[in-house]
């Protein structure tokens, strides 16, 4: 089986249960221990979990999905790609967000394949490998 990192926006779609086959795909890579997330991905989620209210159920959501998932660790690979992106992203006009640009770098230097629905930025990061489990 390959091995996945999920963004952000992957995980948000399968948390609200948005296409079935998602979800049966995500799940299916969970048990199958293939799929992983970065660190930035985790924390965008805790941000995500602490804008919510108390009683809103997507915070449990959010907690479940965490217990689910390895997170990996970033790494000095990871910022050394990252510093190499970014600059190529300033100089060619192209910024794809901080967050986005460090996910990418993280997923270079683990060589993983992105899963993601925002295929418009990362398809701009040179070597970058892309899924889309949407479409």
């Amino acid at each position: 089986m390959k091995p996945y990192m999920l963004d952000t926006n992957t995980l948000s779609y399968f948390m609200r249960n948005h296409q079935q086959a998602l979800v049966e795909r995500v799940t299916q890579a969970l048990v199958h221990q293939t799929a992983t997330i970065s660190v930035i991905t985790q924390a965008e989620l805790r941000f995500g979990q602490a804008c919510m209210a108390a009683a809103d159920k997507r915070r449990r959501a959010i907690d479940l999905v965490l217990n689910q998932v390895r997170v990996l660790p970033w790494t000095a690979a990871a910022a050394d790609i990252y510093g190499v992106l970014k600059w190529q992203n300033r100089r060619q006009g192209t910024p794809i967000g901080e967050m986005d640009t460090q996910i990418a770098a993280h997923a270079l230097a683990e060589k993983l394949i992105l899963v993601t629905h925002n295929t418009r930025h990362f398809e701009q990061v040179p070597g970058l490998k892309l899924e889309d489990w949407l479409v």
